[in-house]
């Protein structure tokens, strides 16, 4: 299926016009609604005019797709460590200091830019427009995988699976001391700090911002006034590991967020010149949104990460 084409069918079951679409296509039921919208559906000869109506089991349909526009993200030369590829998604082992999407201050050498060149012509559209699906981020200085949509369906199928929190995302971290008890849950909402814009927090019990995250921990190895945590994601929330670990008195080393690195160890880290939060996405585990197969993909530490640890432990 490719934008530009004519999409023909009957409706395999009796719903809502957006869902009975959606299973028959593959396509979002985001982007069957934006389709209706545009006019392009014809259902039973006739120009659809709701995603909500109802559907009847049998009834023919036609979709005629529009060119995707092109996103403004230019494509890069960028090397990429690409750990799983086939033609609906691609993982990814990203390295510290490389952002996921061009913002403000970041417009170009991302990892999207660095996908539009690697996936030249490998793409369909994602809401309409040709540009890779990005259903979950990493920080710029966290290392480790991700996985990214090629199509429609792969990034409706992807979306759910994070939505119902059913992705297992396991993070290799080294905190300031150690953690007592070892393992544990940290749980609590997370948003914008009240001291901090810029800054994420757990915020009070009665808050009504911010959104719920779930963090569970468990010590790995002790170091000297350190410790490498695993820690176990059951919701992502932006800067979860490092809020949740700098609450319960844990920072990660090289955190210049929520960090503040052990006295001990500041000598290390400057003699390392160490300047990122010590934290590495390590694990990905997911099913496939299209065929189902279970999948799952483990990452290597990144060397800074194995000398830091390697030093810390003398």
């Amino acid at each position: 299926m490719a934008d530009g084409e004519i999409i023909t069918g009957t409706l395999a079951s009796s719903a809502r016009l957006d869902k009975a679409l959606a299973e028959a296509t593959g396509l979002s039921r985001e982007r069957i609604k934006g389709l209706i919208g545009d006019g392009v559906v014809r259902i039973g000869g006739i120009t659809a005019q709701s995603g909500s109506a109802k559907a009847k089991q049998g009834t023919a349909f036609s979709i005629a797709l529009p060119p995707p526009e092109t996103t403004h993200a230019q494509p890069q030369d960028i090397p990429l460590e690409i750990v799983f590829e086939d033609e609906h998604l691609v993982v990814v082992n990203k390295p510290a200091g490389m952002v996921v999407h061009p913002a403000a201050g970041n417009p170009d050498g991302t990892l999207v830019n660095a996908l539009l060149f690697h996936c030249a012509g490998r793409l369909s559209s994602i809401n309409g427009v040709a540009r890779p699906g990005i259903v979950h981020r990493i920080d710029k200085d966290t290392s480790g995988l991700l996985v990214v949509a090629k199509n429609d369906a792969a990034h409706e199928g992807l979306a759910r699976q994070f939505a119902e929190h059913s992705i297992d995302r396991r993070y290799l971290a080294v905190c300031a001391g150690q953690p007592n008890p070892a393992q544990g849950t940290v749980s609590g909402r997370i948003g914008r700090s009240d001291r901090d814009r810029k800054k994420m927090a757990v915020l009070p019990d009665r808050s009504t911002r911010g959104k719920h995250a779930i963090t569970h921990y468990s010590t790995v190895r002790r170091l000297a006034h350190a410790a490498i945590l695993e820690c176990k994601l059951e919701t992502g929330r932006t800067h979860q590991v490092r809020v949740h670990c700098a609450s319960i008195g844990h920072p990660l080393l090289g955190d210049p967020a929520y960090g503040r690195t052990p006295k001990a160890l500041r000598p290390l880290l400057d003699e390392l010149a160490f300047r990122r939060q010590a934290l590495h996405a390590a694990s990905l585990g997911f099913i496939h949104p299209i065929n189902g197969e279970s999948l799952d993909f483990q990452a290597e530490l990144p060397d800074d990460m194995r000398e830091l640890i390697d030093k810390t432990a003398r």
